[in-house]
Order: C-alpha cells, then sequence, then structure tokens
C-alpha cells in the first residue's frame, strides 16, 4: 500500500515537472516569436529615453530592388521611436504647423540652421522632423541636442549613403561615365546625355521622395495630420517670424488665392528677399520654406510615375518640368512679400560637409533680422498681387540627366508603394 502511494506521489511530481518544463519551453518561443516581429516595446525605444507611448508600428514595404544590410535594418527600426522632449512638451498646438528639415551631411550648415530654428516664435509648439539621407554621426549629435521643441529623427534606410558595395550606392559591376555596357560587361542605364549614375547625385531625389512618402504615409506622428506640412533643407536660415508667418498664410490660402497649391517662406527667386509691398504674392512654388497639405500630397503621389521617369536628378526641377503642368491648370503658391527664409548655402549637392572647406562666407554666415523680421509681418486684410508670367523651369524642358538608370527609377516607384 505504502509503495503505491509512493508510486502516485513519484507520478504526481513527473507531471507537474513535465508541465512546468513545457511552460517554460512555451514561454522561450513566445518570447522569441515577439523579438522577431518586434512588438516588444523596448525595442522600438532602446535608442531613446523617452517615456513609453501606445505606438502604432507601420512597417514599410522593402523595396523589390534592396536586399536590406545590417545598418539599413537598424535604420529602418529607429524610425519607429517616438519623438524626443515630449516630457518637456506634452501637447502640440491644435492648428500646429509640422516642420521638416531635410539634412545630408553638411553638420556647419545644420548648426546654422538648428541655431536659427531656435529663435523662431512658436517653435515649441510643433514637432520638428529632422530627415537624414543617410547616418552620420555628427550630424545625429547636433539633431539629439536640441530641446526647444519635440524632435524626432528619421532616417533613409535605403539611401546610397549606406550601401557601400551594392545598389543603390556603388556597385563593383556598375557602368562609369560615359561606358558601354556590352562592351564593359557593366551593369547600368546611361541618361539622355549618355552618363551613368553617379550614386551620391541620384541620393538628392531618392531622399526627397522617400522622406515625403514617409512623412505623408509613413509616420504615426504624422500620416493622419489634416495640416500643412512645412520644409526647409540644412542650408535655410529661418527668421524668427517664419513659423507665425506660415500659419498665418496656410489658412489665407484657400480663402486669397484659390489657385494656390502651397504657401512659400521665400521667393522663388532665392536672391530676392522680396518686394516689400503691402500685399500678398502669389507665384510659381519656391524650393526655400514651402508647405502644403495633404489634398496636394496626394495629386503629387498620383504623378508618381512622372516624377519617377523624368531624366532629371534634382526633385524640384522634376516638379517644375512635369509634375506641376500635368496638373493641368497653373500651380501657384501664396508668400509675403518679405522674405521668412534665406538660402545661404553656396554649394550644391553634398558638399560643404567639411568644416574647413565649408561654402560659407568666412565660416558662417552673415544675415541680418531687423525688428519686423522677429514677429507676423503679414495681414489678413491684404490683396493678392500674381505673377502670371515667370522665368524658370516649365513643361518641355527635357532634364538635366543623371537619372536615366532603369534602377533609380525602379526603386523610386517602389517607394511610392511603401505605404500603400
Amino acid at each position: 500500500m505504502a509503495s503505491c502511494k509512493k508510486g502516485r506521489m513519484k507520478d504526481v511530481a513527473f507531471r507537474r515537472l513535465v508541465s512546468l518544463a513545457l511552460i517554460t519551453v512555451f514561454g522561450v518561443i513566445l518570447l522569441l516569436i515577439l523579438l522577431r516581429t518586434n512588438t516588444i516595446p523596448s525595442l522600438i525605444n532602446s535608442d531613446t529615453n523617452e517615456g513609453t507611448e501606445s505606438i502604432e508600428i507601420i512597417e514599410a514595404v522593402i523595396p523589390k530592388l534592396l536586399l536590406q544590410n545590417e545598418l539599413s535594418v537598424r535604420l529602418h527600426k529607429r524610425n519607429q521611436i517616438p519623438p524626443r522632449n515630449l516630457d518637456l512638451y506634452p501637447k502640440l498646438a491644435q492648428d500646429h504647423v509640422v516642420i521638416v528639415l531635410y539634412v545630408h551631411n553638411r553638420p556647419q550648415y545644420l548648426q546654422v540652421v538648428i541655431d536659427s530654428l531656435s529663435h523662431v516664435e512658436g517653435i515649441s509648439e510643433t514637432l520638428l522632423i529632422v530627415s537624414h539621407d543617410g547616418y552620420f554621426e555628427e550630424m545625429n549629435k547636433i539633431v539629439e541636442g536640441i530641446k526647444f521643441c519635440r524632435v524626432k529623427q528619421i532616417f533613409a534606410p535605403y539611401s546610397p549613403h549606406i550601401f557601400s558595395n551594392s545598389f543603390p550606392g556603388v556597385s563593383p559591376t556598375d557602368c562609369k561615365d560615359k561606358d558601354d555596357p556590352v562592351e564593359k560587361h557593366c551593369e547600368g542605364t546611361p541618361d539622355q546625355y549618355g552618363n551613368h549614375r553617379s550614386p551620391k547625385i541620384v541620393s538628392l531625389k531618392h531622399h526627397w521622395w522617400w522622406m515625403m512618402n514617409t512623412v505623408w504615409d509613413g509616420l504615426q506622428e504624422t500620416r493622419h495630420h489634416s495640416g500643412h506640412i512645412l520644409f526647409i533643407e540644412e542650408d535655410h536660415f529661418i527668421y524668427p517670424n517664419a513659423y507665425r508667418n506660415i500659419q498665418l498664410l496656410a489658412e489665407l490660402k484657400s480663402k486669397k488665392c484659390p489657385d494656390c497649391y502651397a504657401a512659400n517662406l521665400a521667393p522663388s527667386e532665392v536672391k530676392s528677399r522680396g518686394e516689400g509691398w503691402e500685399s500678398l504674392v502669389a507665384e510659381r512654388m519656391g524650393n526655400v520654406g514651402y508647405a502644403f497639405n495633404r489634398t496636394v500630397w496626394r495629386k503629387i503621389h498620383k504623378k508618381a510615375a512622372g516624377f519617377c521617369s523624368f531624366d532629371d536628378y534634382n526633385w524640384d526641377i522634376t516638379m517644375w518640368s512635369t509634375v506641376f503642368p500635368s496638373f493641368g491648370s497653373p500651380v501657384y503658391t501664396l508668400r509675403g512679400s518679405r522674405t521668412s527664409a534665406v538660402h545661404f548655402g553656396k554649394c550644391g549637392l553634398h558638399q560643404g560637409h567639411n568644416r574647413n572647406l565649408a561654402c560659407m562666407d568666412n565660416g558662417g554666415v552673415n544675415i541680418i533680422v531687423n525688428e519686423i523680421d522677429k514677429v507676423a509681418n503679414i495681414k489678413p486684410d491684404w490683396e493678392v498681387r500674381k505673377y502670371e508670367h515667370q522665368a524658370g523651369y516649365r513643361a518641355g524642358f527635357k532634364g538635366w540627366g543623371g537619372w536615366g538608370d532603369l534602377r533609380d527609377r525602379g526603386l523610386c516607384m517602389e517607394f511610392s508603394k511603401m505605404y500603400v
């Protein structure tokens, strides 16, 4: 009898041991699944010191033409991190205009624009998104030092700058200059002038298009934003009244200028500081401090095929020469008659990243900010003067080239499909 009792006790103990083992195994399996699917919040917040919030993870479709490398995967995950300074700025103003600053690798330029933004009236009311063309540590550190508003960083995970030996970077099998693909047994499609792709050059258009798709449709913070988004670049000095002025222009646009798709902080002629009139100005859209809403973005996104196939490496020339003309009616932007932003860079492309050779006067900028530039200087009751005939790129311009490779065009189209 005693032996039977002992046997039953051993049997119960064995079953408990098996159950415990199964629970442990299932627990490990569940943990591995969570890790693999990145659903553990700590994975998303691993690079931030902010408190956790509910995060809507929006996965982009990986472009078919690319095999991501380790850095690309890491950057893709970093893009899901919530903004910094949530503890300092727990709420955004109801009528806020999101600001997107897109940058390359020019630290001295970036420091100037960040310093100018720190003095902008109302900057603490909004979200600043900094979009990096690849990853550069010095640029990253400058942005991490921002304390004057909420700030979120995103990094283009498919930038040519993070692919050192494969497309969209430089591939060993790529054709160079005016190589004949058949004769050289190399890969690539030349542009209309017979030149093969340059990764440094094509990254400009790739970054802009990736950024636009990501900001409007891929970020939890902005994919439902119904207002305007203001876009500025790392060589734009922003005046203290810029934010208040762009708020006014965004509100007045539909009332004062039905043909205006956007609002601008500066004239389309980058050397102009404005006319100084007591009136608003409607003209062609400029590339310094421009803002538009989701309705306009939808119209632009529908023209992805035209944007991605136009043989010019400049996003803005592509827009002026093929996208805007395809809308079927004139595309105007509304601005004040005095500039609220200035283009100060003296170099194009990605030059100026070396502090000793930065393309600035005496290594710095000397922009005069008058009292009128410190407060909103746009009056709602002003009439609108329209420039109906302006010089500049328009329909019929064939492009400067640099965008002939079918792989670049294909990757551009893939960016259009990431979140739709």
